[in-house]
Order: structure tokens, then sequence, then C-alpha cells
């Protein structure tokens, strides 16, 4: 089930792996600075318990192995890399998920990234690069057939008017008509909808390009599509903005805050699904305090229109 906890408790839930202690630089950071503080702390304390009961203490060489492991401990706990955050709302009544996967896994619509010509070739890596989200679309959702994926955009596609049409002698591979930003294809069969959102600019020279700007506007069309089209179902999606499209003045963090705050916002106008889960790849980890993305999660729950 894509819902993945039950009960009605609405608050953050993080979860960890004890098997992946400070593996990665950020843990290793959070490590160090929490046995510090947390030495600091008690070497106060006992320096606070020493006045009042001066002589009564441990052997001093005990009382410091005790502590250096305590706070060694409390370190360790601390550097916990968190591999899922989950928070849950009122108003309407949904459910956001952040965890790192494989968003092909999940049991649940999913959204893809595109660019403006909607392009899909991906041999050799000239368009479409083959370790993007949207080649691993052809290959494990079209088993690599990409006239069948032509075939169903084109479909999708075919009540809108291009805003441009490139000529073939400036773009030699790949498609040529253009769409607008925020343009939304939707794909396949339920239970398990794809919605191809054109959020970056695709140039003369297959260079992808975005902007916060683009990337709201995709959002914004996003939600209506999903509205429109999901039934109020489980929604996959992987962190939009983050590969090749040059948004890399942008930090993951950053970009997880404005994708969440654009759903948030546009849900309490009107519910879009029961559940967003955004799927960031194991290796981005490192560069996501998800701790602090609990956080951010809980005070957008607890806002005006959850109280």
């Amino acid at each position: 089930m894509c819902s993945g906890d039950s009960g009605g408790l609405r608050a953050s839930r993080l979860l960890w792996r004890p098997s992946r202690l400070v593996g990665t630089r950020r843990a290793r950071q959070i490590f160090v600075r929490s046995t510090a503080v947390a030495f600091g702390g008690m070497s106060a304390l006992l320096q606070f318990a020493g006045q009042f009961f001066p002589g009564s203490l441990p052997d001093a060489g005990l009382v410091s192995a005790v502590s250096v492991g305590a706070c060694l401990v409390w370190g360790l706990r601390a550097a916990r890399p968190v591999e899922r955050v989950r928070q849950e709302f009122r108003r309407p009544d949904m459910t956001v998920v952040v965890e790192a996967g494989d968003v092909f896994d999940q049991s649940a619509h999913l959204v893809v990234g595109f660019c403006d010509t909607f392009d899909t070739e991906s041999d050799r890596s000239v368009v479409i690069n083959g370790d993007s989200v949207q080649a691993q679309l052809l290959a494990r959702r079209y088993d690599g057939d990409v006239q069948r994926l032509d075939a169903e955009l084109a479909a999708a596609l075919a009540h809108l008017a291009p805003v441009a049409r490139e000529d073939r002698a400036r773009k030699p591979l790949g498609k040529l008509d253009r769409y607008p930003i925020g343009t939304v294809a939707v794909l396949g069969a339920r239970p398990r909808l794809v919605f191809a959102v054109a959020y970056s600019r695709i140039g003369n020279d297959y260079v992808a390009a975005s902007s916060v700007e683009d990337l709201s506007a995709g959002l914004t069309r996003l939600w209506e599509a999903l509205r429109d089209h999901a039934q109020l179902e489980c929604v996959a999606m992987p962190l939009v903005g983050s590969g090749l499209s040059r948004l890399g003045h942008l930090d993951l963090d950053s970009l997880l805050r404005l994708l969440l705050m654009s759903f948030v916002a546009r849900s309490r106008e009107g519910a879009i699904c029961r559940e967003l889960r955004v799927v960031v790849r194991p290796s981005d980890l490192e560069r996501i305090d998800m701790r602090e993305l609990g956080a951010f999660l809980s005070a957008l729950a607890a806002g005006p229109a959850a109280t």
C-alpha cells in the first residue's frame, strides 16, 4: 500500500537504519558536533556535582571512561542517517513522505520531468541523458519501446497547440514542436498513470535548462493535472530539478522546500492527492538534512490551515 504507516497520529516521523552509522560527510559532521556538545555538557554537570558533593564521586578514571562512552553513544545516535520523513496534514487530510529509494518501485502514479519538446531519444545520451529518470521511464515502464512512448505522448498532446516549431537544420536530432512550460501529458492507464511534465527548455545544442520560475510554473500545472486525473490516489515523484536541468544554484534542501511548499499551498485550496511521496536517490541523502526537513514539514502542518 502507498500509505506505508497506519493509524491517526498526525506528526512527523523519521526512519533511520542502524546499519548506516556515520557513513556520510554530513553524518560525520553531526557526530563530531554532537559528541563535542555532549562532552561539554557532561563536563559541566560533573563540575557542578563536584561542588555540592566533594569527595563523594566515584573514581575519576571510571567517571571519565563512562562519560566519554556516553558522549560517543550520544554522537552516534545523533548521526544516524534519516532515510524517511512522513508528515500527516489536516484540511485536507493528506500525507507527505520524503524518502530515499527507487521511484519506479513505488505502487503509485508517477511524475516524470520532461523538456518542452517532450524528446525521448536517449541513444548515446545525446538528446536525453541515459541516466535520467526520463530514460529510466523508457527502459522500465516501456521496455525500451520508444515508439510506444512517443505514440502515447502524441495522443496526450494532440489537443494542445505548440508555441513554436524548430527547423530541422537547427535541431538535427529529436522533436521539433515546443510546448509551454508546465504542459502535462498524462500517459498510460490506471492504476499507474505517468504524468509527464515539461519544466525545462532544451536548446538546439541539446542542453536542458530551467529556472525557479519555470519549475514553479511546472509544479502549478502539475498539481492541476493530478487533481483532475489522479482521483486522490497516491503519487510518487523524484526530486524534479535536481538532475541535468541546470538548477544547480539551488541546493537539494531548497529544491525540496520549494516543491513541498508549492504542493501544500495548492492542496489547501482543494485536495490533490491523499499522499505525495517524493523519492530521492540514496546517494543524495548526504546533501539533504532530513531532520531539518522533518521540522519544516511539521511547521507547514501546524500552519493556519491545519488548526
